[in-house]
């Protein structure tokens, strides 16, 4: 019995595949908490889908994939600040019609290209197929990105919470709301090889929407925030093994069966307070 429990950890590429989440899952539950209090759901989905057609010109010039990645969700980012200050279009259509628009151009790109890269691999991820490289590349995104949000997770709070608060304190806004893009941007391209696009927005939003549920202290969600990512990721893919179903798939379904427990858990708590204060108001 014991043996067939610890049977995941024995094969090399589930080694790999639990490596690659323990990186992953501390620059995604840290900048989940932002996300999720900025209200930049949308904007995480907008950014995943803009880095298609990004992988793809890269990989057809023979450059770097992270590199084309990150040009093009900061360059979709960039285009939607742009747009919703310089017309009367609201934010979240604009997002809407350029990531919809980015999504479309990297696909048409790929269909009319002869290439060898795998489009499934980029929009679900290959959780299995992640090499020693596929991890140094993640070790040199994820700890640079962690070490930024550890150091300034204050001026990034204060950001999300109350811009012109933050504004007024003397903080460079400007260099915060495009410094968390950029952070965004570079998570996301990290998400590539585990959990592929399409399903990068579920890693991004879960752990600090299941996070803020459970905390009321911004330090303690952050922490909350990264246990969830890292529960989500090594038992998603630990479990993907005895279900022979895909690792990204089941992550982002632990994750959200984790919200939905969250929540329960959430309304009870709210229903035991109310009912005891009723109680206590017909006792006095």
């Amino acid at each position: 019995m014991i043996d067939s429990l610890l049977a995941p950890f024995a094969y090399p590429f589930m080694q790999n595949a639990f490596l690659a989440g323990l990186l992953l899952a501390l620059p995604a539950g840290l900048l989940s908490c932002f996300l999720v209090l900025k209200g930049w759901a949308l904007m995480g989905d907008a950014v995943s889908h803009a880095i298609l057609p990004g992988v793809v010109i890269a990989h057809l010039l023979g450059a770097p994939l992270l590199i084309g990645g990150f040009a093009a969700g900061m360059g979709c980012a960039v285009a939607v600040g742009f747009l919703s200050e310089n017309s009367r279009v609201k934010r979240d259509t604009v997002m809407g019609v350029v990531f919809s628009g980015m999504f479309a151009l990297g696909l048409v790109i790929y269909l009319a290209s002869e290439t060898v890269l795998h489009l499934d691999h980029i929009l679900f991820g290959n959780m299995l197929g992640i090499a020693t490289a596929d991890l140094l590349r993640l070790l040199l995104i994820a700890l640079p990105v962690t070490a930024v949000f550890v150091l300034k997770w204050r001026d990034f709070l204060l950001f999300s919470f109350d811009p012109v608060q933050a504004r007024a304190s003397g903080l460079r806004t400007g260099w915060l709301y495009y410094g968390l893009l950029a952070l965004l941007s570079l998570t996301i391209v990290a998400t590539l090889s585990s959990v592929g696009l399409v399903l990068a927005v579920g890693l991004m939003i879960a752990p600090g929407a299941t996070a803020f549920l459970l905390t009321r202290r911004f330090g303690t969600m952050m922490l909350v925030s990264v246990a969830v990512a890292l529960t989500g990721m090594i038992g998603g893919a630990y479990l993907s093994f005895f279900l022979d179903a895909s690792p990204a798939a089941t992550v982002i379904l632990l994750m959200a069966v984790g919200f939905a427990a969250a929540l329960v858990w959430r309304r009870r708590r709210i229903r035991r307070a109310v009912t005891g204060a009723e109680a206590a108001a017909g006792t006095a």
